[in-house]
């Protein structure tokens, strides 16, 4: 085709973005885009790239292997290919060739570099004239260094083209020996795992129709040993709700590899003549600092977005109230107007009506499709409680489902047809006469609604968008409590398809009704990425309360996923999920670094246990400023029974720290605990915040450390390397620590080494590492 006729001489200087400390390097002197470098900054100037061509080995082709934005086997790759895709059997083997480098000012020759502009991006197009494909590769590297990467392939031929894969992929530093990637289960997300890298592939998939519990959330490759606040570390995430796969691959040459791609399913993409396939972005960090830097990335990049939360509407993230573990299905008006009162005298700012509120739904095996409030329960509809919750200046949010059906429902029997499965279905009698065809093993005691059949979708749009304009609804709930398994439409896989309805709907919606917020809770933490948070104001980490249970499951979702992100609520006192018991003090410590809430039922608590939590509460609200804000600070605790993270402010004057006990330690005391993340030249006065040395049974020791009584000044690197004798926690505790600077006028002059103040007037986190 003419538009993608190659240039008559093929430009040959590099293409290199560099920003926030983050560099790639991509050379065109073999007519396709070889990346030779992603990682730290290399600075402005760069070597003659010639002189770099790597060598020929013994036993091998004939010319260096290239190693391409979408490594080709008609380059020699020997690795993971980045597109799999055939005409009918044929055209199986892509040779694609740069044929333009764009930028969204106009055309930019390679060889331009692009250093903390405002636009450091790229749209680099190939082309295969045999297979008659085309892709562009969009890749952009934000304020704070994250790295995007997508692909969009477009058959330019007369027939159809089948994509099977076509993945995003990055090179790894020589240095890289360890993976780290994340795991779990049903109220257990998010634990990490470690590997060391060995020659051949890593591969982590993903064949749940949503994330999943068991989702790596981030894959990363670092030196030996790696850590929160030390090493290298290159890590990746898919911006994608439904299958997908994340890998690391090192090839017999030694060359290294991270990336991801959609999981497809047969024949799930088959491309007309002129359609386009578009992968989900990769977004991608490299850190000389450790994890901690590859969250700061991370941070950047979400609160630099013009829609999040706090930024669009100025709100503070408000103190939820949910009310599912207080009266699950019993919904009785009486009752839940005590918890609202109760909820208003405490300082709760946002009420939210759980599952049970609509047509049949007294338990979980009926009801979900029939989005109209329930007339049995509710005479009224729901404005009588709306407008006692909003009296009492609280928000009012409720529970929907829009993506399950039971088939105990008025919309499966007048609609069989609509529910997902593996082969097509024609409309008639479904329950109890039996359904036309097959369905999928239920879960839960329910199935999925083909969101890609165009009538389904405009149902459920309809029913919320009545909803949403009827009642005054400021935040949605919206749940998604299956795996898609035998996910199909008109019998055709349809995982991509009913993923890209979700997205469209979840976009509808918010343009209807801009002001109303939309929690994505998928089961807990099934669905965490940045593809649905992209459409929704934060995420269910998890259906686990536990405390001990969510140090875990928020720190590790954290290094992804701000905490204004992340749902965190105080539980009942013995967990409705483990039947742990544990103290308010180590509840509301954990709660407090995310999104804060209860999930509790407020009247029982009374007399001293309410005034502690109010004053939780409290502390919540003159702190959510500087947790919603700060850098994310992990300590690398050499005692395993402890764990200690922070958040310190951009301009390094105060931050907020918590150590919790996780387990009994083989010391009799903890000794000195560093406090990392501060401006060490500053000084600082560090006080125990909550809860008193007298509360409970917080602490198990004698006779306490000096200086919790009242307090203690130090600089910033006395605090990181020396650091302060701690309290003796007993298991499952934990203490608040407050630090703020002293006064710069009592600090200026004493500390001439003071290191610079961190950059507080971008409003961007700052990466912790060199050059950052």
């Amino acid at each position: 085709m003419s538009e993608h006729a190659p240039p008559e001489e093929l430009p040959h200087g590099p293409l290199y973005l560099r920003r926030s400390g983050t560099s790639v390097l991509i050379d065109f002197s073999t007519g396709e885009p070889a990346v030779l470098h992603f990682g730290a900054d290399l600075g402005p100037d760069l070597p003659d790239l010639s002189l770099l061509a790597d060598p020929v080995a013994p036993s091998s082709l004939d010319i260096p292997v290239t190693l391409g934005l979408i490594p080709q086997a008609s380059s020699g790759w020997r690795g993971r290919p980045g597109l799999r895709g055939h005409r009918g059997g044929q055209a199986f083997s892509a040779r694609l060739r740069v044929v333009s480098v764009t930028a969204e000012n106009g055309t930019m020759p390679p060889g331009t570099v692009q250093d903390g502009t405002a636009e450091c991006s790229a749209v680099i197009t190939q082309w295969d004239p045999v297979a008659r494909i085309s892709v562009s590769t969009d890749i952009r590297i934000n304020d704070g260094g994250l790295l995007q990467l997508r692909h969009s392939l477009r058959n330019e031929g007369p027939d159809s083209y089948r994509v099977e894969d076509l993945a995003a992929v990055l090179p790894v530093g020589r240095a890289a020996k360890e993976i780290l990637d994340l795991t779990g289960r049903w109220c257990r997300e998010a634990h990490p795992q470690r590997l060391p890298m060995r020659q051949g592939t890593w591969v982590r998939s993903g064949r749940h129709g949503r994330t999943g519990h068991d989702s790596p959330l981030l894959l990363a490759a670092g030196t030996p040993g790696f850590g929160n606040r030390h090493g290298q570390v290159w890590a990746v995430h898919l911006g994608w709700s439904g299958n997908h796969e994340n890998f690391v691959e090192t090839i017999g040459d030694g060359r290294s590899i991270i990336g991801a791609s959609e999981l497809l399913g047969s024949a799930e993409v088959t491309l007309d003549a002129g359609a386009r396939y578009e992968t989900p972005w990769l977004f991608a960090a490299y850190s000389d600092s450790g994890l901690d830097g590859i969250s700061d990335a991370f941070y950047a990049w979400f609160r630099g977005r013009p829609h999040h939360p706090g930024r669009r509407s100025g709100k503070p993230r408000p103190v939820v109230l949910n009310v599912w573990e207080a009266v699950y299905f019993d919904h009785r008006l009486d009752t839940l107007l005590e918890l609202a009162e109760s909820a208003a005298g405490l300082g709760v700012e946002r009420f939210v009506l759980d599952d049970g509120w609509f047509r049949g739904r007294r338990d979980d095996r009926a009801g979900l499709g029939d989005w109209y409030v329930d007339e049995q329960l509710w005479p009224a509809g729901l404005t009588p409680l709306i407008d006692a919750v909003t009296a009492h200046g609280l928000e009012f949010g409720l529970w929907v489902e829009p993506e399950m059906v039971n088939e105990d429902s008025d919309l499966a029997r007048a609609h069989p047809d609509w529910i997902s499965g593996p082969g097509p279905r024609t409309p008639g009698p479904a329950i109890p006469g039996g359904l036309p065809c097959r369905l999928p093993e239920r879960w839960r005691h329910q199935q999925v609604l083909d969101l890609a059949n165009p009538e389904a979708w405009q149902y459920i749009f309809d029913r919320l968008d009545s909803l949403l304009s009827e009642y005054r609804i400021s935040y949605l709930k919206w749940d998604q409590n299956r795996d898609l398994a035998e996910m199909g439409h008109e019998g055709s896989p349809s995982v991509h398809a009913q993923t890209l309805a979700v997205y469209r709907l979840l976009d509808e919606l918010r343009k209807a009704h801009p002001g109303v917020e939309i929690e994505s809770c998928s089961s807990g933490g099934g669905r965490v990425d940045l593809g649905i948070l992209e459409r929704t104001d934060r995420v269910w980490a998890s259906d686990c309360n536990d405390a001990l249970e969510r140090q875990t499951i928020q720190r590790w979702t954290q290094v992804v996923v701000p905490p204004e992100l992340v749902g965190s609520h105080i539980g009942p006192t013995t967990s409705h999920t483990t039947a742990r018991t544990h103290e308010l003090s180590f509840r509301a410590i954990t709660a407090m670094f995310g999104h804060f809430g209860l999930e509790w039922d407020l009247r029982q608590v009374q007399g001293a246990e309410r005034g502690e939590l109010a004053a939780a509460i409290a502390a919540y609200k003159e702190h959510r400023a500087l947790l919603h804000s700060g850098r994310m600070v992990r300590a690398d605790e050499p005692d395993p029974a402890l764990m200690l993270h922070g958040v310190v402010s951009h301009d390094g004057s105060e931050a907020l720290f918590a150590l919790v006990s996780v387990a009994t330690s083989f010391a009799e005391v903890p000794g000195r605990v560093a406090l990392p993340g501060l401006s060490p030249g500053r000084k600082y006065r560090v006080r125990l915040a909550y809860p008193g040395a007298g509360t409970g049974h917080t602490f198990t020791q004698i006779v306490p450390p000096a200086w919790l009584a009242s307090g203690i000044e130090a600089t910033g690197r006395f605090l990181a390397e020396s650091g302060l004798p701690m309290p003796v926690l007993n298991p499952e505790h934990g203490v608040l620590l407050h630090v703020r600077e002293v006064s710069a006028e009592s600090a200026a002059g004493r500390y001439a080494d003071a290191d610079p103040p961190a950059d507080a007037a971008s409003g961007s986190v700052i990466n912790a590492g060199k050059g950052h």
